[in-house]
């Protein structure tokens, strides 16, 4: 091995040196200095004339004590040069030395001596500048104690990205000790994210050189440690030497695990505040009990969870009788089932608008009949029994990752009307103390929706049921007449309740047609609805004139509680030919004849019964012949949002205008395209067409 292979071999795996390169001793300037037996120098570095000031030519020969060294300093110095030569050792020690120019400086020395082949002695001297010396151990010194206290984490990775130092406060904020650590590979030692990114950006450091600052890390899920979501800043530089030989990459680290909980806990809750100010606009936007339903499950995922069902108590939707819990077998009935992404999770839920009945020991059960929320950090497989209704549903939830669960009661006014179902699968996280505050928030308000929206239905119910038995069933042809009549409800239920028709014949052959239109909704409007109906009823038999029963009818309207309506009155007689018509405040009828485009019959107009006193109501004569439709309405057949009265008037006129239909048809083809979709109005619809008779006949 020659002398190149022999320094090469050396030099560490990796190392970017080379022969020129020079490093500590090269900062030290370490002068080599080697004397005979005879105290002569025999062998003079380029570093010791640096040092001292003497040419190899100058010194070489020459006594090193009479050379270096002041005269009242060399009996001293050749005691030493004696003890080194007769083995008493090496010296070691700050000597002070004159320089070529007179000086006098200390140098720090190292003596020792050397043995040849044939048995010569030589006494071997290392100096270096004292200064120099301090200076450099001094800086290593500061250097290592500013490591070693920093509150900062420091670690030292090699070349080869293999760790070769870590300070205290590494081990202090990552856990993780020197000795685990050193010789062992950097990305697998520093938690900062995933390996992979961590050694990707130390090569890169090292390869470039330019550092990666204050970069912000996570632990690693896979991490030994307690789940605690440490984190950290960390930057990245490369290490050089003195000459700048690239030596490693430095990894510094700062704990800010408390600013980041800090922050993640403000995010939560920020999160939740927009979950619940979410809910308040979209939980609760109709009376409808399903659409309720969905719109709470909506709110909840993926926001909470990943997998949300709404099921209430079949009891509670029945009319009003007090649901007190129990722990016997309960009957639940499915209204909303959501989910995050596409799982078979959804195929282990109630289908919606069934009935199941579950057993007390289900959890569900238990959180109806107790009215709290029933909790399960981590399921475990022994619980899915007990959240699935059945034993293929709970190998589902299995199959699908659920992890986590929770059952939340929905209270409304003091009566347990169901629970919300959550679960998570794909989320890894359990549901927390925060995320049950969030869920019983979310469901006490949907509870109170809910409760309204079945209030609601009730009420529609008992409305509807009032009003169809209020309203006349469809009426046989009275004499010289065809009739056809509907009624529409409106697309809310509140409004059910104020539009009635009747058809009246007399024994006189005349017949009374009647359209009437309550203000208000529900049951109120329904009653009211009633009386009035059964009063014109009774006032038509006594044979009044049109304008004298509305007179009646809005005496008896202000005497009822602030109640107002509308009505048209028709007095008919097939024979004559005519009609007698009156309106209260009530849209104008259409009339139809053959040969003649269709009207809007122009009628004084009159007061809504019960809105004013002392209003007259004016009878109109009209000619009915053989063949004329009389079309009465309420407002709900063409008021409209979107358009003017006028332009709904006319376009109920252009809908008349085409060929004539049987009269079942024509109602059914009014109501299926005149009333606005988006009206909140119901509809009451009466026609009438006069049919020839023997007097019409003859002519007479």
């Amino acid at each position: 091995m020659d002398a190149a292979d022999a320094y090469r071999s050396v030099q560490p795996a990796g190392s970017l040196a080379t022969p020129e390169h020079g490093g500590l001793l090269d900062m030290l300037g370490v002068a080599a200095i080697v004397l005979d037996a005879g105290g002569r120098i025999t062998l003079w570095s380029p570093q010791a004339e640096k040092l001292f000031g003497w040419t190899a030519e100058e010194a070489l020969g020459r006594y090193a004590a009479r050379l270096l060294v002041a005269e009242e300093d060399s009996a001293l110095v050749l005691d030493l040069f004696a003890q080194v030569m007769t083995g008493g050792g090496s010296w070691a020690g700050v000597f002070p030395i004159r320089h070529k120019n007179g000086t006098s400086r200390p140098v720090e020395f190292r003596n020792m001596r050397l043995t040849d082949q044939a048995g010569g002695r030589y006494a071997l001297g290392i100096a270096a500048d004292e200064s120099v010396v301090r200076g450099i151990e001094r800086n290593l010194a500061l250097s290592a104690q500013l490591v070693a206290q920093s509150p900062t984490g420091v670690a030292v990775a090699d070349t080869d990205l293999r760790l070769v130092l870590v300070n205290p406060s590494f081990e202090r904020i990552t856990g993780r000790s020197a000795q685990g650590c050193l010789g062992h590979e950097a990305a697998e030692n520093l938690p900062f994210g995933e390996r992979e990114d961590v050694e990707e950006t130390m090569r890169q450091v090292l390869a470039t050189g330019t550092p990666r600052l204050d970069r912000f890390a996570t632990e690693r899920p896979h991490h030994g440690g307690n789940g605690s979501n440490r984190a950290w800043r960390v930057s990245y530089y490369r290490l050089e030497d003195s000459i700048g030989r690239v030596i490693g990459v430095v990894a510094t680290v700062l704990d800010v695990t408390e600013q980041y909980r800090a922050d993640l806990q403000s995010s939560q809750a920020r999160r939740r505040l927009a979950v619940i100010a979410q809910a308040s606009t979209r939980i609760g936007t109709t009376l409808n009990l399903e659409q309720t339903a969905r719109e709470l499950a909506d709110t909840v995922v993926p926001d909470l969870a990943d997998i949300a069902a709404v099921d209430v108590l079949d009891a509670a939707l029945h009319p009003r009788t007090l649901h007190r819990p129990t722990t016997a077998p309960t009957a639940f009935r499915a209204l909303a089932v959501k989910t995050a992404y596409a799982t078979s999770a959804a195929r282990a839920a109630d289908p919606v608008g069934e009935i199941t009945r579950y057993e007390a020991d289900r959890l569900v059960t238990r959180c109806a009949a107790t009215g709290r929320t029933v909790h399960l950090a981590h399921v475990r497989p022994e619980d899915l029994p007990r959240i699935a209704r059945d034993a293929a549903a709970a190998t589902i939830l299995a199959d699908a990752g659920v992890h986590s669960y929770l059952a939340v009661p929905l209270i409304a006014r003091g009566e347990v009307l169901g629970a919300l179902d959550l679960k998570r699968a794909r989320n890894p996280l359990p549901f927390t103390a925060d995320d049950i505050l969030l869920a019983e928030e979310l469901a006490a308000r949907a509870a109170v929706c809910i409760d309204n929206a079945r209030w609601y239905q009730t009420q529609l119910q008992a409305a509807t049921t009032l009003q169809r038995h209020l309203l006349s069933r469809t009426p046989p042809d009275p004499p010289g007449l065809k009739v056809a009549c509907r009624y529409q409800p409106a697309g809310t239920a509140g409004h059910v309740g104020g539009d009635w028709f009747d058809v009246i014949p007399l024994t006189d052959g005349t017949t009374a047609l009647v359209v009437g239109d309550v203000m208000g909704s529900g049951i109120n409007a329904a009653a009211t609805m009633g009386q009035l109906r059964t009063a014109t009823r009774t006032l038509t038999r006594l044979g009044l004139e049109p304008d004298e029963v509305l007179r009646h009818l809005d005496v008896l309207t202000g005497e009822l509680d602030e109640i107002i309506a509308t009505c048209v009155y028709a007095l008919c007689d097939p024979v004559a030919g005519h009609c007698r018509i009156a309106l209260a405040g009530h849209p104008p009828p259409a009339l139809t004849r053959t040969g003649h485009q269709p009207t809007l019959l122009d009628l004084p107009p009159g007061a809504p019964l019960g809105a004013a006193e002392n209003i007259p109501f004016t009878t109109t004569r009209v000619d009915l012949p053989p063949g004329a439709r009389l079309f009465l309405y309420t407002d709900g057949l063409l008021e409209s949002r979107h358009h003017a009265l006028d332009t709904r008037m006319d376009a109920l006129l252009r809908h008349l205008s085409g060929p004539p239909l049987p009269l079942e048809a024509t109602c059914d083809e009014l109501l299926a395209t005149l009333p606005d979709p988006d009206s909140d109005d119901d509809v009451a619809l009466l026609i009438a067409e006069a049919a020839a008779t023997d007097r019409a006949a003859s002519g007479t």
